[in-house]
């Protein structure tokens, strides 16, 4: 269980998100910060990186283990295709 409410993981996520923008960068990505919901961090990947193979690669080994050392352990990262923001709440109800 993750120790901080929503609200007071919105800073300091998005100051640790800063840090894998310049690495998509360089791939023509990009992500953007949806929301977070019940500790897990819900991103819109953006520019090359929608519809790329290596996505899931990038956000388990790239964006969400960033999270995980500057965080919490158990922080999860769940990309939202666009469009599929109507989603959030019921994947954040889950599990």
């Amino acid at each position: 269980m993750i120790p901080f409410s929503d609200e007071e993981l919105k800073g300091v996520v998005e100051k640790s998100l800063e840090k894998v923008k310049p690495m998509l960068a360089l791939d023509g990505g990009g992500m953007k910060l949806l929301d977070i919901k019940n500790g897990k961090v819900f991103i819109s990947l953006q520019g090359a990186c929608v519809g790329c193979t290596a996505s899931d690669q990038t956000i388990k080994y790239g964006i969400e283990r960033q999270l995980r050392i500057d965080i919490h352990p158990e922080i999860e990262v769940i990309n939202i295709a666009p469009g599929m923001e109507h989603m959030i709440d019921q994947i954040a109800n889950q599990g």
